[in-house]
């Protein structure tokens, strides 16, 4: 993981937020205190403490258990329409009203 750029530059200095989670807001604390860990720590000894928090943070960035679960859901929402478990109509769960947030 890398907490500094290769090349320090006024540019990286006004561009360094872009890349951060920032912005955006779901995952800003967790991202704080993955950086709050490593500076305690030290990036080599930090990698290992602060593990799980990383983990964490990677997830919310990432959503990979999330994607992996809507895939498996998909798969057996096609398996269950194959196997004539559901029609055609009964494929999928109607969405919401139109109106709705």
């Amino acid at each position: 993981m890398s907490v500094s750029p290769w090349l320090k530059s006024p540019f990286t200095d006004l561009t360094g937020a872009l890349v951060s989670h920032q912005w955006y807001g779901k995952c800003a604390d967790l991202e704080l205190k993955v950086m709050d860990c490593l500076e305690a720590h030290g990036l080599n000894k930090g990698v290992q403490v602060c593990k799980d928090i990383m983990d964490d943070f990677k997830e919310c960035a990432y959503r990979a258990k999330q994607q992996k679960r809507y895939t498996a859901m998909v798969k057996e929402r096609e398996r269950q329409y194959a196997a004539g478990e559901r029609t055609k109509e009964d494929r999928y769960a109607p969405g919401p009203p139109t109106d709705s947030y």
